[in-house]
């Protein structure tokens, strides 16, 4: 486990103070996108409804387009039934509906065709759907890790990891016996190639690291994370929750075995999350939950699990969640556009930062420069708590978040005072508008303290 008290790493060293150097702006590739038009907001009825707000904490939920809304209530109103529960018309249109968008997200991240199964299709049956990214990972953690796991073996997380993938491994590795063994970046984030020959070795039986860092905002090198695992024989598992609302990604290219999201991160319902992972190795997994249609036999003593997905998929799950997540990532992914994602927010991510260095009064957490940032910066307003600062600013209509953001570790390697920080997490559907109230009310809140 990690000492808090005495954090030391061979190949890095504690963060230091950085200047932004403005003259690496045409090499860094400075995007050139209008972020004062802004054709998404309308889409989204919170925000056309509420347009004195500045929502700038979609790391934590992203706000939902209309369409997203009126697929939940289209579900309601036309084909509301228990999916794979009957052989009546609803019921079979709802099942239908859910393994459509089983087959949707198989193809948006890249999944192989190698599985098997009776009820699906082998494209479909890869992709399991639970509540969100956290219970994803506490699958792999608690129903496949205690399978590979012995006495002396190693799990490598890095310390910028989200609790939801941290506390999981912290568990079974008390239980197994095994070690937990952290990946230490850079101070401005990044995992280089020499911690990674460090930390990954024949010791090694899982690798599991998030994509993209909910606090520093920096893509993390998972393929070269892949890369040294499997040459070990050990396991990737890749935390996607933040990535998937920023970027296209294949579990192919990354070398995942195991990837996990959210998807009201991604524009859909809360409560939705998905598990993707290699048939073999879901066939390996213990279900966490057990109980209706999960099973494939029972007896007064025993029972047999249903084939991958199924088997993991206990009770009722959220139907109308599930096929409003399938409107959201065909609005994310169609109609807006991966590429049209990226193109504005690395352009409100250049604005912003370029507005914040200029106020010698905050600190950056992380690096300085904006092209590291997929969406998130967060920061510290020198001498005022964190709270303090979120607090004046939703007084301002600016919402953004302030804490510990489930990333403790990170913070006290980080020697981030009062373990807390702010941070301002950006979406497409935000503006330059959204940007100058930002900044507007930083001034606002170094103004209430200071005169």
């Amino acid at each position: 486990m990690i000492d808090t008290e005495n954090v030391t790493c061979d190949t890095c060293t504690a963060p230091s103070e950085f200047v932004f150097d403005a003259s690496d702006e045409v090499s860094r590739g400075w995007p050139r996108v209008d972020i004062e038009l802004n054709p998404f907001k309308g889409d989204f009825p919170l925000l056309a409804q509420h347009p004195e707000l500045a929502f700038l904490d979609s790391g934590a939920t992203a706000q939902r387009p209309t369409c997203v809304l009126e697929a939940q209530k289209t579900f309601y109103e036309t084909m509301n039934a228990n999916p794979l529960r009957g052989l009546y018309s609803l019921s079979v249109e709802a099942t239908e509906a859910i393994a459509k968008v089983r087959s949707q997200i198989a193809e948006l991240i890249g999944a192989t065709q190698s599985a098997v199964s009776h009820m699906i299709s082998s494209l479909e049956a890869e992709v399991v759907f639970c509540r969100n990214t956290s219970e994803a990972l506490n699958i792999v953690a608690k129903g496949f890790a205690p399978h590979v796991l012995e006495p002396g073996d190693e799990v490598v997380i890095s310390i910028m990891e989200h609790h939801s993938n941290l506390i999981p491994w912290q568990q079974v590795c008390r239980e197994t016996g095994a070690k937990l063994v952290y990946l230490y970046p850079t101070p401005t984030g990044q995992i280089t190639d020499d911690e990674i020959a460090a930390k990954i070795g024949p010791a090694t039986k899982i690798v599991s690291c998030g994509h993209v860092s909910n606090v520093l905002g920096v893509e993390n090198p998972i393929a070269k994370l892949d890369a040294a695992a499997h040459a070990n024989g050990a396991y990737m598992v890749v935390d996607a929750a933040q990535s998937v609302p920023h970027m296209a990604l294949d579990v192919r290219e990354l070398g995942a075995d195991f990837l996990a999201f959210s998807a009201h991160k991604a524009l859909g319902p809360m409560g939705v999350g998905v598990l993707w992972g290699r048939t073999d190795l879901l066939d390996r997994t213990d279900p966490v939950y057990t109980g209706g249609e999960m099973i494939d036999s029972v007896t007064e003593q025993g029972a047999t699990w249903a084939p991958v997905p199924e088997k993991f998929e206990a009770g009722t799950q959220d139907a109308a969640g599930i096929y409003a997540t399938g409107v959201a990532l065909d609005y994310l992914v169609n109609k807006v556009g991966y590429e049209t994602v990226a193109e504005r927010e690395r352009a409100l991510v250049h604005y912003a930062m370029s507005r914040m260095v200029e106020l010698p009064f905050v600190d950056i957490v992380g690096s300085i420069y904006w092209d590291q940032h997929h969406g998130a910066i967060s920061f510290n307003v020198r001498g005022i708590h964190p709270h303090d600062v979120a607090s004046i600013m939703d007084m301002d209509g600016v919402c953004i978040r302030a804490g510990h953001h489930c990333a403790q570790p990170l913070l006290t390697w980080l020697q981030v005072e009062n373990l807390a920080c702010c941070r301002a997490s950006i979406a497409f559907y935000n503006d330059k508008y959204d940007i100058d109230r930002f900044i507007d009310s930083l001034n606002h809140v170094w103004s209430v303290f200071h005169n």
